[in-house]
């Protein structure tokens, strides 16, 4: 495998879990996406339309504050995006990331967590936000995993 990264956004720390276990079973660098301002229980509240998340996936434009950056995105030929599925696509913060970066020339993974739903047209959009790059369908990585199924999904999600 290239240079990779596990970049990746979790707002309740089911998606942290993961990523930390697919970059130590890939070898890749990680990187915690992090809003500026964090997110609390009440801000993640789908079921009222005035909670933060509601109103910022309601918003195509809504773009939350990333804490931090990526040292050295030019390093990396791979880059595993993780996040939580919200309304049937990537966070909005994950738009910001991939908008701060060139991608082009890169291989993007998405992977997500979710309590019920698919990716959606979460690749599809994030093609979109990083052109250039070749956006891979990507997949769910719910429950826990060995380090050998990890590697085994990261191989044919590239296809290897």
């Amino acid at each position: 495998m290239s240079k990779a990264l596990v970049a990746y956004f979790s707002a309740s720390g089911t998606t942290a879990k993961v990523a930390k276990d697919l970059a130590a079973a890939t070898g890749a660098d990680l990187f915690e996406i992090m809003p500026e301002q964090p997110y609390t229980r009440a801000d993640l509240n789908w079921n009222n339309s005035s909670s933060r998340s509601s109103v910022e996936m309601n918003n195509e434009a809504c773009r939350p504050a990333i804490v931090g950056a990526v040292a050295d995105m030019a390093a990396y030929d791979t880059v595993f995006i993780g996040f939580p599925v919200w309304w049937y696509v990537e966070p909005r913060i994950i738009d910001t990331f991939l908008e701060a970066y060139d991608f082009a020339g890169k291989t993007v993974v998405p992977f997500a967590t979710s309590g019920g739903s698919g990716l959606g047209r979460a690749s599809q959009r994030m093609q979109g936000l990083a052109p250039g790059a070749k956006v891979l369908e990507g997949g769910l990585l719910n429950g826990r995993h060995s380090k050998a199924e990890l590697t085994g999904w990261a191989n044919r999600a590239l296809g290897n």
